[in-house]
Parts: structure tokens; sequence; C-alpha cells
């Protein structure tokens, strides 16, 4: 009989985002620190895509993660990158679930990777689970943006139709459950040769058209749920990186969010 919480592995990919990466793994140290998670069944992966900057040697200082350093990743940016990332810690670990999570996924508690994996190992078809929103807007919020990008999407096909200059419709009900937190069956990616990559697409994508075409479930977990456990700074990496400015909302969102936690730290100290 499968153990009830099996051994796992949480995968993270950093690039230049010192801050956010530092901050994310000190919460999951503090989970281990604190018996919240058993450190003899959690193998945390980090791989760095050549930053070559203090985040670099801060991830070098941790003897507690397993750090993978990708040099030079070429000419490959953004979902490329991340994806290519992602897949050389699904070669390296050994373990048969795992943990995708950005650096800038702050998890408040831990028994969201217990209460995950209990649910996949109920249904053994669970492929993966995960979140359709990198954000909890809220029931009112999510109706709207579903209601407005309905219109959208259909007076775009329209022009489309009549030979119109229109952008491309995008669908209006998210696809896809997002990498910023979501458990995969990776035993069961590798019995089938997937990786996350695939066709040039977002990470994740087509593994989970994949899948889902051969009659695997691809779990969804409502925001409102998900978020009692953690939060995230959409955007957060990126907006790093592309060098939002000061009035970039995500930007400011992200460093309001990290003043908050520097103070919940030193309050406990």
């Amino acid at each position: 009989m499968q153990p009830l919480h099996p051994k796992f592995s949480i995968a993270m990919v950093n690039y230049k985002t010192l801050e956010l990466t530092r901050t994310t793994l000190n919460f999951l140290k503090s989970h281990l620190d604190s018996g919240a998670l058993d450190a003899s069944q959690v193998e945390i992966w980090v791989v760095d895509n050549d930053s070559a900057d203090d985040s670099t040697d801060y991830l070098r200082s941790l003897d507690w993660i397993h750090l993978i350093e990708r040099p030079s990743p070429g000419k490959e940016q953004g979902f490329a990158a991340h994806g290519e990332g992602l897949d050389l810690i699904l070669a390296a670990t050994q373990t048969e679930y795992l943990f995708l999570m950005h650096t800038d996924t702050f998890i408040y508690d831990a028994q969201i990777f217990i209460a995950c994996l209990e649910r996949m190992q109920r249904r053994p078809d669970i492929a993966a689970i995960g979140c359709l929103h990198q954000l909890n807007r809220g029931h009112a919020r999510l109706f709207w943006r579903a209601f407005t990008g309905f219109f959208k999407y259909h007076s775009r096909r329209l022009k489309q139709s009549l030979g119109l200059p229109a952008r491309q419709a995008r669908p209006y009900i998210e696809p896809y459950i997002k990498s910023f937190f979501a458990l995969w069956n990776v035993g069961l990616m590798k019995k089938m040769g997937y990786r996350f990559y695939m066709e040039q697409q977002i990470p994740g994508y087509v593994l989970q058209d994949k899948l889902s075409a051969q009659g695997y479930v691809i779990e969804r977990m409502s925001p409102a749920k998900l978020f009692r456990y953690l939060d995230h700074v959409e955007a957060g990496t990126v907006g790093l990186v592309s060098g939002y400015t000061a009035q970039n909302r995500r930007l400011q969102r992200k460093q309001a969010m990290l003043k908050q936690l520097q103070s919940q730290q030193e309050s406990t100290k």
C-alpha cells in the first residue's frame, strides 16, 4: 500500500530574482524547520538560468537544496528558458510527484502540499492538480472577465470571418492550469515520454492537451481555496527582469507584499 504522504519534489527556476527567490525559499525552509514538511520526504530543486548575479551566489550558499546551474541558455527567453529548466529537474528527480512553483510564490501553510498529494492519490487517473488563475480575483471579477472576454472573443471572430483586421481571438475561459503552483504525476509523464516544454509552447500547455486526450484528468483547484495557503505575485519575476517602472501595478504589488512579509518576519524574531 502506498504511503499516505509519499516522497515528493519541489521545482523552481531562478533568473535574476534574488529578493523573490530568497523569500520563497525562506518560507519553504521555515516549513522544513518546523516539521510542517518532513525534510526526509521532500527534495527542493532549483535551476539557475545563468543569472550570473547575487541570486546565483545565494543559491550556491544553500546546502539544503539541489541546485542545477544551467550555463548560457543562449537565445532562449521567457517561457522557453523556463521550460528547459523544468525539464532538467524532471530528468534529475527520482520522485513520483513534483510540485512546480514560481520564485514569486509564497507558501504560508505547508498543508497545501499534503492536501494536493492526498487528492491525487485518491484517483489514479489524475495527472496534475493546479489553478487556472494566478491571482485570487474573487467571484465577481472572474465573472466580469469571462463576460467581457466572451464578447471580445466573438467580435474578433466575426471581424476575422469578414476579412477585417482584428486581434487574435483568445479563449475567454482559461483552459490551462498554471505553473506558479501545480502538482504533477511525473512518474506517469516519464512512462509516456512527456516533458513540460513541448512544441515550443508555454510549458505544460501541450502536455495538458495530450494527457487529457488520453483520458487523464487535469484537476482544477479554485483560487478561493488555493489562496488560503499561499500568495503569488503575478508576473513578479517578469516585472523584475523586464525592468517595469515603479508605476507598474504588478511591481507595486510585489514591493508592497515583500515589505509586509519582511515586517512580519522581523516581528517574529
